[in-house]
């Protein structure tokens, strides 16, 4: 499953959202019922993993992780605890509890940006922060993709 693209929405009154329609088709297509949200670890933004890409996190990450070291047990279960699940209604909409919204600085209107097996939600004000301006951004695709080349010649 590979999200792509982004789309504006609206929550209304109660934190409610549609999701856009290019993302639930593809959960639909996957046959995945639910949704895992949580607050990104590094940015202002609200993550949506389909339960299977998060299963697969969470096995990633318990792999790195000694149960037996105290702080990565603090890690796993600050990970793990702050996290909601998320089931759509027949419309296609789920609440974004207020907590929520408070963490992402979300008011009312938000952009979905498709993430490869993830999707982001962001404040419409603060949906730019994550992009580069597209000089940058070319100069560091550049240096990424020639850094890539040469590793694997």
């Amino acid at each position: 499953m590979r999200f792509l693209g982004n789309s504006n929405a609206k929550t209304d009154t109660k934190g409610r959202v549609f999701l856009p329609a290019i993302f639930r088709k593809q959960l639909q297509a996957a046959a995945e019922e639910c949704l895992i949200m949580r607050k990104d670890t590094y940015q202002d933004c609200l993550v949506l993993y389909p339960e299977s890409s998060w299963n697969e996190q969470m096995n990633e990450l318990r792999n790195r992780l000694n149960r037996w070291d105290p702080k990565h047990q603090m890690v796993f279960r600050q990970f793990v605890s702050d996290v909601e699940i998320i089931t759509l209604d027949s419309n296609g909409r789920f609440l974004i509890p207020k907590r929520y919204l408070k963490l992402a600085k979300i008011d009312q209107e938000v952009r979905f940006i498709g993430m490869d097996d993830t999707i982001e939600i962001w404040s419409k004000e603060t949906a730019d922060t994550p992009f580069m301006d597209a000089e940058l951004f070319g100069k560091e695709l550049e240096t990424i993709m020639k850094t890539r080349i040469t590793d694997n010649e």
